[in-house]
């Protein structure tokens, strides 16, 4: 498990809450993240990050095991309000790459992938 203040990122600290440009920023550039999406089985089913894992909330305890621990976290809701709360938790559980996703993956289809669809 990854521990300290914040994921690195080359010589850059990643900040706690990102946006959707951001984001789509790292990948563009081949920044190895991975989507933790704690939204609810039927959300996905609405729109979802190829490869994402995928852990609604309430399961997360359970399934600390499965976060990778030696690269970034991007963790995703709908709107960012369960993903900074499960973000918040996981960092005090001692996941120091973990970062959330401001506006959710709402933002990244209305700013970022326009074919995406929306709830």
């Amino acid at each position: 498990m990854a521990t300290g203040s914040g994921p690195s990122e080359g010589n850059r600290t990643l900040p706690f809450e990102i946006g959707a440009a951001t984001l789509a920023e790292l990948g563009d550039s081949g920044v190895e993240v991975r989507i933790l999406d704690v939204r609810e089985p039927w959300e996905l089913e609405i729109c979802r990050f190829p490869g994402s894992l995928d852990i609604p909330l309430g399961m997360l305890p359970a399934r600390l095991g499965e976060l990778p621990g030696d690269i970034p976290v991007i963790v995703v809701c709908h709107h960012g309000m369960r993903s900074r709360q499960a973000a918040m938790w996981l960092r005090a559980k001692g996941f120091g790459n973990v970062v959330n996703l401001d506006g959710g993956i709402d933002a990244w289809a209305r700013e970022i992938d326009k074919s995406m669809g929306t709830y």
